[in-house]
């Protein structure tokens, strides 16, 4: 009985020891997960301008388009003004993206204060490809010549003072300067390195008042944006879950664990999300893009964003048919806007 009393007690402290060693455990696996899962949530006071809905705006028309090696073919001041109207009257937003610093941009700016108009800018400065990316760029099938890339370092020089000069000439209306778009990323075909595009932030800085940033895709950021986030005012991340095989109902979880890897890579960033969407309609996606789907995730990522205090730029205000392949109208570049390239209001931005 003695013996069997023992066993008993012996095998009851052996029971309570592997209970809190798991317990233990348990609060450490929690604390390191607490860890590695940083909080997303901002303060107000990191929004962009105090905004949290944005839109990208290009106001290209059927039979317009910018420079792609003959000349552009800009929107007209009155089709310009049209667009601006049904962007802050009928839609409300009243921050939008530009993307370069050129002469259509200069016409937005020059309209926004012609009408007194309430509408707020981050202005872009568009950097061209100064390395060849021939290698990772699906749709560069051979490398780009040298005496290209250096034409482009030159041209990029000359946009830059493009883009400090509207800043200070619109300083009532440019909030922020973004310096080049997605030209971090292997799959780019206008990829500039790193360290020269710290280079023409640190320039831009100098030059301006406002904030400035760099754009580009969340895994950039999240694995090579160290370095290059301890320089801009903010950082700058694009989500595109439809890109990346999303369906509507599992968008708005994916959208978060892109914008969670950046936030763990870069704890103490201001974070803004400057490209988010999903196309109305694409061969490439099938029945994944649709204009129920897209105001699905028009809805969720904005009462998300509101939630988390990140300032979100939705891609974007109106379709462009000059994009992707002439021959294929039905080809996701062409299809993203929350209204036609006529102007007509999608579902996502009807009552």
């Amino acid at each position: 009985m003695k013996n069997t009393l023992f066993f008993i007690l012996i095998s009851l402290a052996v029971l309570l020891a592997s209970c809190k060693n798991q317990n233990k455990k348990s609060q450490e696996n929690t604390i390191e997960k607490k860890k590695e899962q940083l909080e997303i949530k901002q303060s107000k006071k990191d929004l962009l301008n105090g905004t949290l809905r944005a839109v990208a705006y290009s106001g290209f028309r059927t039979g317009q388009h910018p420079d792609r090696g003959n000349g552009a073919v800009n929107p007209t001041d009155a089709q310009v003004l049209e667009d601006l109207l049904i962007i802050s009257k009928d839609a409300l937003f009243n921050l939008i993206r530009l993307y370069d610093s050129g002469e259509n941009s200069q016409a937005v700016l020059r309209i926004i204060e012609e009408n007194k108009l309430n509408i707020k800018v981050m202005l872009g400065v568009w950097l061209k490809a100064e390395l060849s990316a021939h290698e990772t760029c699906e749709w560069l099938t051979e490398p780009i010549a040298q005496d290209i890339l250096d034409a482009n370092r030159i041209l990029n020089h000359q946009e830059i003072e493009k883009g400090i000069d509207l800043a200070n000439k619109y300083s009532e209306i440019v909030v922020a300067v973004n310096v080049g778009n997605e030209a971090l990323v292997d799959w780019n075909d206008h990829k500039v390195d790193t360290d020269s595009i710290i280079a023409y932030v640190q320039k831009v800085q100098k030059g301006i008042q406002q904030p400035v940033t760099v754009a580009d895709n969340y895994e950039w950021w999240a694995l090579n944006g160290k370095k290059l986030a301890k320089v801009v005012d903010f950082v700058s991340i694009h989500v595109y879950p439809i890109w990346e095989g999303k369906d509507s109902d599992e968008a708005m979880s994916y959208t978060i664990e892109n914008v969670q890897k950046v936030r763990n890579a870069l704890p103490d960033s201001k974070l803004v999300i400057t490209e988010a969407g999903w196309a109305s309609e694409a061969v490439e996606f099938g029945e994944r893009a649709s204009e129920e789907k897209q105001e699905k995730y028009y809805n969720d990522l904005m009462k998300w964003s509101a939630e988390m205090n990140i300032t979100t730029f939705f891609f974007e205000a109106f379709d462009e048919d000059w994009k992707g392949e002439t021959a294929n109208p039905l080809g996701a570049e062409k299809h993203w806007g929350i209204f036609t390239v006529d102007r007509k209001p999608k579902q996502v931005m009807q009552e």
